[in-house]
């Protein structure tokens, strides 16, 4: 979601200040991008100035800033150098640039949401620790590689390591006091409380004391001396002519070499990653974490890379050192960016000389202490509990990254996170359930993921191969949204061949409307039919009903084709059983038991008591509808037993407890499943003794109704005698989910086996 945070008297000071702070670390990094890629000193400054003025009001990011990347530096020295001038190369930008709205317009964007999360944190870890190894030998004095240059293998034929190695013989006195001095002043500036909530940025302080020593020690002379290599060196101009004199506009008469069109085409696909992946990195360090929308970021980099290409400029991208310093500093909204780049552009204009006072090694400090930020260890020991496909491509990441260059290691890193995503999809299991129908069926189910792409089909293919002769088997797809080509091919070639080969019954669900070729067709019976019904007796209902408490418990629950039951039902109900169980909304019998339509009858009445009406309903079911148990069902913690202890102990009546004349009747009943010599008063109860008390009488209710049903009902009776109906007893825990089950001995032909129950 995008916040947008509108201009304000709170976030105005605080843009500002961040803004110069990204124009005092920018300044060097423009510098340094253009010497590395061999193009003039000035276009670095221009793509800053472009990158924060253009890009910074056109972009819908308000932490992101952009300048010359870094990341781009070996592609631009390459395709300069093929073209053979900068001129060439300038038409090439403008092209990038087109190219670039073309894919904003397009919303090739949506390739950002892509990213795997464990890259673009191993892009900041990285970046963290490019920043602390690249810019220790600027912080003591040895400037031998540009500010800006991020590659591993650097312009000099030295590396990141032998640099530092080529440091301890090479460092300047007075720029590595400035250095060590700053990281110091910037330390406990972020220590000391009053200094950090102070307005004025610590890497202002630190830039003005940087220059501050730089001009004493130059009154001191000698060795402390920081000469003019180690400080900016900016183009100077004496005037707004010879300023605009620095610009070099592109030759367009190259348009017919094919190779401007490689470039044009290689700088838009590599600068438009490079921002899609810097972008997705800085939203993740955004404190107010809002996310900016990669579309409007490819339109706003293709207007920038158009005008920069136009006056002479380096390609721009969105750069992460520049927005990470500006998400350190503090900033609210975009002002910050705009704001740098009109610094950089009037700064650069008009003060060039001021400029060139700064040390480097004051700016590398600042560079030091962000990248300490952004390799921090708790990011490291965060990616490590997150396992080893996390941590894998997230290290790999950083490795490639800082022993190559930005591109090469970012290609690396998603190659290596794009191989952990294949390999676990390879190995995902497939969601497999073994269901156990009315009739005894057993069905393997097969839940279909969301998305089932190439990926799952060697997966799939075993599981169906697996199917033993003569077996079952369901494919559910109500849940999916894609299905590859390939998996409906397999489908159908195992439907067509393998199954009939195989004597395996393939049943589908979920197919029809997106997939005509795979009709829906289900081949086992999912509800109780007059064929089912007649095949089962009371042993084997009783099985059913623990069975579908036990995938209650465990969430296993059958699937059912609803529409396809109320056609069956249509027909004519064949129940399995009669339920006479509370009113209570927390005890829903067709779930409790996971059972379909049309398989039991249920009676709900407050006590779970047989009153007259009720044993006509259980006649009716057992008699005429053919039902093969009377279940009677209590639960714990029921309201109306509740209700009769309490009153059996305070020797009211129901009216005159509650008012409600029509309850008295309902009391009665229950109380008469109470030994009255065991009441104990409730004041001396405690809550569990209670508790217990109240259930247990719920208990000798339920068995109290079974033996009233028998001997009040001369029909049930009769088919109790005869072993075609069963009476049951349970108790659903409300607290647990799990039904326990009883019996009597009067209440059945002959005992039936109960698993996990006790036989009364």
């Amino acid at each position: 979601m995008t916040s947008i945070n509108p201009l304000s008297p709170k976030t105005i000071p605080r843009d500002l200040t961040a803004g110069l702070v990204v124009f005092l670390v920018a300044l060097p990094l423009c510098l340094g991008v253009a010497l590395a890629s061999n193009a003039p000193l000035f276009s670095g400054i221009l793509a800053g100035i472009v990158g924060g003025l253009l890009v910074g009001m056109l972009s819908g990011s308000h932490t992101s800033v952009s300048g010359p990347a870094a990341g781009l530096t070996a592609v631009v020295a390459a395709q300069i150098a093929a073209l053979g001038s900068f001129e060439a190369f300038l038409v090439a930008v403008v092209m990038a640039g087109v190219i670039q709205i073309i894919l904003g317009i397009c919303r090739a964007g949506f390739i950002a949401a892509f990213f795997p999360s464990s890259v673009i944190k191993g892009l900041l870890a990285a970046i963290g620790v490019i920043l602390i190894l690249k810019q220790i030998p600027h912080v003591l004095g040895h400037d031998a590689d540009p500010m800006g240059d991020k590659s591993f293998i650097q312009p000099d034929n030295e590396n990141t390591f032998s640099e530092l190695a080529e440091t301890w013989f090479d460092i300047q006195p007075g720029a590595a006091l400035v250095g060590l001095l700053s990281i110091l002043l910037l330390v406990f500036w972020d220590k000391i409380k009053v200094l950090k909530k102070s307005p004025v940025p610590a890497p202002l302080v630190v830039v003005i004391f940087g220059v501050a020593m730089s001009m004493l020690l130059r009154k001191m002379g000698g060795d402390w001396v920081i000469e003019t290599s180690h400080l900016v060196q900016v183009p100077v101009s004496n005037s707004p002519k010879e300023f605009l004199g620095f610009m070099i506009f592109p030759d367009f008469s190259v348009l017919g070499n094919p190779t401007v069109y490689i470039a044009a085409v290689t700088i838009a696909i590599v600068a438009s990653l490079e921002t899609l992946l810097n972008l997705e990195a800085v939203d993740k360090l955004d404190p107010e974490q809002r996310s900016s929308p990669p579309n409007r970021e490819l339109l706003a980099q293709g207007i920038g890379n158009v005008a920069v290409g136009l006056i002479g400029g380096l390609p721009m991208t969105s750069v992460i050192v520049r927005s990470s310093v500006n998400i350190n500093a503090g900033v609210k909204t975009k002002l910050s960016a705009i704001f740098h780049g009109a610094l950089l552009l009037s700064c650069v204009m008009f003060v060039p000389t001021l400029l060139n006072e700064i040390p480097l090694s004051a700016l590398a400090a600042i560079l030091l202490m962000t990248g300490l930020k952004l390799a921090s260890p708790k990011l490291l020991k965060q990616m490590w509990g997150e396992g080893r496909s996390q941590f894998l491509p997230f290290i790999i990441t950083v490795v490639a990254i800082v022993l190559t260059d930005l591109l090469v290691g970012i290609l690396i890193g998603l190659g290596i996170a794009i191989g952990f995503i294949l390999h676990s999809n390879v190995r995902r299991p497939i969601r497999k359930v073994m269901e156990k129908h009315a009739t005894g069926d057993e069905v393997l189910r097969i839940e279909l993921a969301n998305q089932v792409s190439f990926f799952n089909r060697a997966t799939l293919d075993e599981t169906l191969r697996s199917v033993p002769r003569g077996g079952h088997v369901l494919l559910d797809a109500r849940n999916t949204d894609y299905i590859d080509p390939d998996i409906l091919d397999l489908i159908t070639d195992f439907k067509d061949t393998t199954a009939q080969a195989h004597g395996v019954q393939l049943s589908l669900t979920g197919f029809k409307e997106r997939y005509p070729q795979l009709e829906d067709r289900i081949q086992f019976v999912d509800f109780s039919s007059r064929e089912v019904q007649d095949a089962l007796t009371p042993q084997r209902v009783l099985e059913i009903f623990q069975e579908g408490n036990d995938r209650f418990l465990n969430g296993t629950r059958l699937s059912r084709d609803l529409g396809r039951q109320v056609d069956a039902t249509s027909l004519g109900q064949f129940p399995m059983a009669v339920v006479l169980g509370c009113i209570d909304s927390r005890a829903p019998v067709e779930l409790i038991f996971d059972l379909g339509l049309g398989d039991v009858f249920t009676i709900r009445i407050a006590g779970n008591i047989a009153r007259d009406k009720v044993l006509g309903s259980m006649e009716y079911s057992c008699a005429v509808a053919g039902a093969k148990i009377i279940l009677v069902m209590g639960h714990t913690s029921c309201g109306a037993v509740n209700a009769a202890v309490d009153l059996i102990c305070s020797h009211k009546t129901a009216a005159e407890a509650t008012g409600c004349v029509n309850l008295d009747s309902l009391i009665t009943e229950i109380q008469k499943s109470v030994d009255l010599s065991t009441c104990k008063n409730p004041d001396q109860w405690l809550a569990g003794e209670k508790a217990a008390y109240a259930n247990e009488v719920a208990r000798r209710n339920v068995l109290r109704t079974m033996r009233k049903v028998r001997e009040r009902s001369s029909t049930i009776d009769g088919l109790v005698r005869e072993g075609k109906v069963a009476i049951v007893g349970g108790m659903y825990d409300i607290s647990t989910g799990k039904v326990s089950f009883f019996q009597t001995s009067e209440s059945s032909s002959k005992p039936l086996p109960i698993a996990m129950a006790t036989a009364v």
